[in-house]
């Protein structure tokens, strides 16, 4: 069965469980929340995904899908009643594009957001996980590993609009009592993952490569970025959900920093074969170095990484080879 041949490497690392939990999932279409509906489906729990688009994913047709947009707090108050636990993960833009139309990325990201915590307390929301940015949220770093701790100095509109809504959530909490924890994500990668925003830069070296397509690399391939498995994400996101403790903020990622011109040399070890790289001006928007210190998440949520770059980036190769044969 396809279905089952286009998911069956994503969740099996994922022990954990929110049992019979009700949990309604923004951006649960996309390639995180794709990966988190299934292993939340998959751990008992009752979920609704909702996002703008149908979802892309034949995996998704098990899952009960509400389509509407976060801005549309008419929708958002119909398809959230009766849903204890909110899973934030819908994003307006990219950290390029946000520096383009900043006002724009205002209203779509941090006020929607504000209006929907509004609704979350009206309608007896428990708790929200908020997907920020461990990549932008602090800036350029004075120093590596970064700890939750750090100096956070954005250097995109998509940053601060991340930091600004951990801010309110912080607030709401304070307010209304409204429970909340924060993930501060590295960079992602995995099955479901396509980098049709340009987002997802494992996605989009695997893609090219296996198209026999010239890569493209924004700078000189010496730029440093932990990268983290999909499913070692979703299992510390899950945790997040049940934690108990005190902190509210934790960094997610590999805790391990990679080169892009590193990254293009393991691919090309697993590929067996040389690839076409073209490299481009670095952007204004990326910053040079971001490596998360994980210890926290470790310590609080009692969660580590299990997969490491090699095994992902085969699982990764192996998920993409099936869906290029099985949609081209």
């Amino acid at each position: 069965m396809l279905i089952n041949k286009l998911h069956s490497t994503n969740h099996q690392d994922v022990p954990r469980s929110l049992g019979d939990a009700t949990c309604a999932i923004l951006g649960g279409g996309g390639f995180l929340g794709t990966n988190l509906a299934l292993a939340l489906q998959q751990g008992g729990a009752r979920v609704r995904a909702i996002g703008r688009r149908e979802p892309q994913f034949e995996a998704m047709r098990g899952v009960d899908w509400r389509q509407g947009d976060i801005t549309d707090i008419s929708f958002l108050a119909t398809a959230l009643d009766g849903y204890d636990t909110i899973f934030h993960l819908a994003q307006a833009s990219t950290p390029f594009s946000s520096n383009i139309d900043k006002i724009g990325d205002i209203e779509r990201s941090l006020i929607s957001t504000v209006r929907l915590l509004e609704l979350c307390r009206e309608v007896g929301v428990k708790r929200v996980i908020f997907l920020s940015s461990g990549g932008t949220v602090y800036g350029i770093p004075s120093g590596l590993p970064v700890r939750e701790t750090a100096p956070t100095h954005p250097i995109t509109s998509y940053g601060i609009n991340k930091l600004a809504i951990e801010k309110y959530l912080a607030l709401y909490e304070r307010l209304y009592g409204l429970e909340y924890r924060v993930i501060r994500l590295a960079n992602p990668y995995g099955p479901f993952q396509l980098a049709l925003n340009n987002q997802g830069v494992v996605a989009a070296f695997a893609l090219r490569a296996l198209r026999d397509e010239p890569i493209e690399v924004w700078g000189d391939g010496t730029a440093i970025r932990d990268f983290i498995f999909v499913s070692d994400a979703v299992e510390a996101i899950i945790a997040a959900a049940t934690h108990e403790g005190d902190a509210r903020i934790f960094n997610v990622g590999s805790g391990v920093g990679r080169s892009i011109s590193e990254v293009l040399g393991a691919l090309e070890t697993e590929l067996n074969r040389r690839l076409i790289v073209q490299f481009r001006d670095s952007r204004s928007s990326d910053v040079p170095a971001i490596v998360l210190d994980i210890n926290l998440a470790a310590e609080e949520l009692g969660w580590t990484p299990a997969i490491d770059l090699s095994s992902g980036l085969r699982r990764t190769i192996e998920w993409l080879s099936t869906y290029l044969r099985t949609h081209v």
